[in-house]
């Protein structure tokens, strides 16, 4: 009866929204406000700024062992994106904000951790010739998949799935590395790869945790230091028919029917003695690990019929090796050592271009090393398309699988970018 109650609070609340004219939705991650800075055109700069909030409500058990609804209101994300080319071989990217904002995180000066802003990507780029541009700074060019490149500006769903960002809390800062990458098109064969250096205050180093001879702990630059701090990584995919554009680093979740994409696509993460482990031989002593992570993904946007319909689906298999029976924080069903089959999709249903609908669901099934353990993920839910991507409202439920079951979650969103 909870359930139901719930969710039709949440279906009155967002079936209320009154919709607005609906521009034709951005084709690719480049809207924002530009700024010529001559006449023609080529030296610009480019300001796009977005705020997500969210009403998340998650299932929970009292002290009498009763089912309890929570709700929190969270500003999941606020950001500002500032990039500038200066001519056409040089480019210059600062990106900045905050993130997963909540009432525990409020301080009544701005002074948590949760309040402050601090940099996600910082980074120069220099154009070598067509087929190669070289950078370097605080960056967001990733290996391993589409995913763990995502933008999060244009999800199909609410959010990525936290495995998918396989590095974040390890080696990087918030999915960025401190590195130089390389990336470019040859044909429709495009591609990124990075060298970086490893974080040292990773989330097992700043939890204080330490190996034993049967389970690894993700704390080798700290530990090893010099031996395990390079970090490489890249991703190869072919776009078989409308190219996506590469000037930046982050790929679309859902093109709205703008691009008819068919993408495939394989990528790598790799950190020599990342994780380190007790030596069963001589337990006093401790041995580096290598950690490898590799995917490989496909990615398809398909228009439908003459009423702006679309198709958006995207699969892709993750094997993680992070370490001999490895969970992030000792306990993680997120980042562990095993792997993860993902699933999502979504239509845009008929409209007349004022005001349309994407329902959409995603599945992840997660296999993880240490117990043996085998979960799902499920989630289903809807995108009101009122602007595009630029304004939008989301509702979504899921289903995570834990260790005794799973646990209900609903999601209200409301997000607009310029």
């Amino acid at each position: 009866m909870k359930k139901s109650l719930l969710l039709a609070t949440f279906l009155s609340a967002f079936m209320g929204f009154e919709a607005i004219s609906q521009q034709t939705p951005p084709a690719e991650y480049g809207g924002g406000l530009k700024v010529d800075l001559n006449e023609s055109g080529s030296k610009y700069f480019r300001l796009i700024t977005w705020h997500q909030f969210w009403l998340d409500v998650n299932e929970t058990t009292n002290a009498n062992n009763e089912t309890e609804y929570n709700a929190t209101p969270m500003l999941r994300r606020s950001r500002f994106l500032l990039y500038a080319q200066l001519t056409d071989r040089f480019l210059i990217l600062t990106h900045f904000g905050l993130n997963s904002l909540t009432p525990s995180g409020l301080h009544p000066t701005g002074q948590s951790s949760q309040t402050q802003l601090f940099m996600h990507d910082a980074w120069v780029e220099y154009k070598v010739m067509d087929e190669l541009y070289v950078g370097g700074g605080l960056h967001y060019w990733n290996g391993i998949s589409r995913l763990n490149n995502q933008s999060t500006l244009n999800f199909l769903p609410l959010d990525n799935p936290r495995f998918a960002w396989a590095s974040l809390g390890t080696t990087d800062q918030f999915a960025r590395h401190l590195g130089i990458y390389a990336k470019g098109k040859v044909g429709k064969l495009d591609y990124r790869f990075a060298w970086n250096g490893a974080m040292v205050y990773s989330v097992d180093a700043g939890a204080g945790l330490t190996p034993t001879t049967t389970q690894a702990v993700y704390t080798g630059r700290a530990t090893l230091g010099l031996e395990a701090s390079n970090v490489y990584a890249g991703y190869v995919n072919y776009q078989f028919w409308d190219q996506e554009s590469n000037k930046l680093p982050y790929f679309v979740g859902s093109y709205l029917g703008a691009k008819k994409v068919l993408s495939v696509g394989a990528g790598f993460y790799a950190h020599p003695n990342g994780s380190v482990l007790l030596d069963s031989n001589d337990p006093t002593q401790v041995v580096g690990e290598d950690v490898l992570i590799f995917a490989a993904d496909a990615f398809m946007e398909l228009p439908i019929g003459d009423n702006n319909q679309s198709l958006t689906a995207y699969a892709s298999f993750q094997s993680n090796d992070y370490g001999t029976n490895y969970q992030m924080g000792g306990g993680s069903l997120d980042i562990f050592t095993g792997s993860v089959l993902y699933a999502q999709a979504g239509y845009v249903l008929p409209n007349s271009g004022a005001w349309a609908w994407q329902p959409y669901f995603t599945f992840a099934q997660k296999n993880i090393t240490n117990g043996g353990e085998s979960l799902s993920d499920i989630g289903i839910g809807i995108n009101s398309l009122i602007t595009g991507h630029n304004a939008k409202l989301s509702l979504e439920y899921r289903n995570v699988g834990n260790l005794t079951g799973s646990t209900n979650r609903f999601i209200l969103q409301a997000v607009v970018f310029l």
